[in-house]
């Protein structure tokens, strides 16, 4: 394979990292990763101090309940709109990306459409300048990924340090000795529907958060 060829090739590869780049955005659930779920969480007991003791609503420290963490984030305003400022961040670092690719694809077609008109010397010069360029929109995808990856950690644990706070309180609030999180592959294999507090405690986040953004 001549270098003209390899260029080619190196093309195709550089947008193929492209798609897979654009495909890590525009792919993403709604919500946080199902494995990226709030903490089980439990309401004060007998062991408690006198000021905790009296913010339990309830002397039944029996009550137990779980809430569906997709629906919980899903529904939740907080986990809303950091998704919506995140999508804002994806296509900025996207139209970056975009940008590599076109114009390394430019300065490949412009050297193979001018290839026959130029010396063995300044073929080699282009070519070995086209190799640095790909090498430089590389590492600039894996730099913008790197930021997409530690930003979206960011924002979903930003999210869930808030969510696992609220829970805690609407428990405490409510006499829950425990409530449990159900998750795709989690520990929940069966709990009866009337456990089932999702929505009350959804209605309490989204009044909490609008009550304080």
């Amino acid at each position: 394979m001549n270098k003209s060829t390899q260029l080619i090739v190196n093309a195709v590869l550089v947008l193929a990292v492209a798609v897979l780049f654009f495909l890590h955005f525009s792919s993403r659930p709604a919500a946080a990763p199902a494995a990226a779920t709030p903490k089980v969480t439990v309401a004060a007991d007998s062991t408690a101090n006198v000021a905790e003791v009296a913010t339990v609503a309830s002397a039944d420290t029996n009550k137990v309940a779980y809430v569906e963490s997709n629906k919980l984030l899903e529904g939740y305003k907080g986990m809303q709109v950091a998704r919506k400022n995140f999508e804002g961040k994806a296509k900025g670092w996207q139209a970056q990306n975009d940008a590599l690719v076109r114009n390394f694809q430019a300065a490949v077609q412009k050297y193979q459409q001018t290839a026959q008109t130029l010396t063995n010397e300044q073929r080699a010069a282009t070519e070995q300048s086209l190799q640095q360029q790909e090498a430089q929109a590389g590492q600039k995808q894996q730099q913008l990924q790197q930021q997409a990856a530690q930003e979206e950690a960011k924002m979903t644990k930003t999210v869930l340090d808030r969510v696992d706070k609220q829970i805690e309180k609407y428990g405490k609030e409510h006499g829950y000795r425990m409530i449990l999180i159900s998750s795709p592959g989690g520990a929940i294999a069966y709990a009866r529907k009337e456990l089932d507090i999702t929505a009350p405690v959804l209605k309490y986040l989204n009044d909490e958060y609008s009550a304080k953004k």
